[in-house]
C-alpha cells in the first residue's frame, strides 16, 4: 500500500521486537527490525521520507538509545521518536526529551497504550505532509522569518528550515504568549506536558535552539529574552520590548 505508514523499531531483544512488530503489523503497519544503533541509523538514512516514526529502546548494544536520538536530531531529521525504557527515574525520561525524543514510554507497557501512543504521533506528523502550502491558516512573521503551523514550514529570509515538533510547539507558545515573561515551570506544564517540579535543562536547551536559528547573533538574543531570576519573554519587533534581556 502506498500510504502504508513505515515504522521502526529498534530493540536488541529478540522475542520483544518480534511480539512489537507483530502487533503493530496487525494494525496495518509496515514494520522494519533493527538490533543495534550501526543498523538503525543506517535505515533512518536510507529510508529517508519512506520512514515515518522510530520506537526506540534505550538499552542497546554500543551506542544508547540517547545516543541515536540525538544522532538522529543532529542529522536535521524530525522523524517522531517514541522511546521505551525500563528505567523509571525522571532523569532518564527528562534525559529522552533533552535529547529530542517526542514521547516516552516505560516498560512493561499495556499493549493498547502502545498503540494509541503510535497512533497519535503518526496522526500528529501526518498533518504536515497533508496539508497543501498555499493553505496558510495559522501563520506568524517575524524580523526575516516566516511560520506556518498548520504546514510546518518554516522559513528564513526565504529559505526552509526544519523544526521539530518540540521546537514548533515551544515558538507557537512564545508567540501565543508574546510580550509576557513566562516562566520556565510554565513551559514544561505546557509545552513539555511534565510536572513543573522537575528538573531538567531542556528548556533551556530548546530555547538555544531557537536563538541559533531565528536569531542574527544567537549570543545576543532580540527576540528570545531571558529575563533574569523570572523567565523567558518574547519580542517581535525588538524596538517595542522595553525590557533589558539579561544573561542567561
Amino acid at each position: 500500500m502506498a500510504d502504508q505508514k513505515h515504522i521502526l523499531v529498534v530493540e536488541d531483544e529478540e522475542h520483544l521486537a518480534v511480539g512489537i512488530k507483530f502487533n503493530l503489523e496487525a494494525e496495518g503497519y509496515r514494520v522494519t527490525i533493527a538490533g543495534d544503533e550501526a543498523t538503525a541509523l543506517k535505515h533512518v538514512e536510507d529510508s529517508g521520507s519512506d520512514l515515518h516514526l522510530v520506537v526506540l529502546d534505550l538499552m542497546l548494544p554500543g551506542m544508547s538509545g540517547y545516543a541515536v536520538c540525538e544522532a538522529i536530531r543532529a542529522q536535521g531529521n524530525d522523524i517522531p521518536v517514541l522511546i521505551l525504557s525500563a528505567r523509571t527515574l525522571t532523569e532518564d525520561r527528562t534525559r529522552g526529551f533533552d535529547v529530542g525524543a517526542d514521547q516516552y514510554l516505560n516498560k512493561p507497557f499495556e499493549l493498547d497504550e502502545l498503540l494509541s501512543r503510535v497512533n497519535n504521533l503518526l496522526k500528529l506528523y501526518d498533518r504536515r505532509a497533508s496539508r497543501p502550502v498555499e493553505d496558510t491558516v495559522e501563520t506568524f512573521a517575524f524580523a526575516d522569518a516566516s511560520i506556518n503551523f498548520e504546514t510546518y514550514e518554516v522559513l528564513i529570509a526565504g529559505e526552509p528550515v526544519k523544526l521539530t515538533e518540540l521546537e514548533m510547539k515551544l515558538l507557537r507558545y512564545f508567540i501565543e504568549n508574546e510580550g509576557r515573561v513566562v516562566r520556565r515551570d510554565e513551559l514544561l506544564e505546557n509545552v513539555w506536558e511534565m510536572p513543573a517540579s522537575i528538573e531538567t535543562r531542556a528548556v533551556d536547551q530548546f530555547i538555544r535552539r531557537l536563538r541559533k536559528t531565528f536569531e542574527p547573533e544567537p549570543s545576543k538574543p532580540q527576540h528570545f529574552l531571558t529575563i533574569r531570576d523570572a523567565g523567558y519573554r518574547f519580542v517581535a519587533k525588538p524596538g517595542d520590548n522595553g525590557v533589558r534581556e539579561a544573561a542567561s
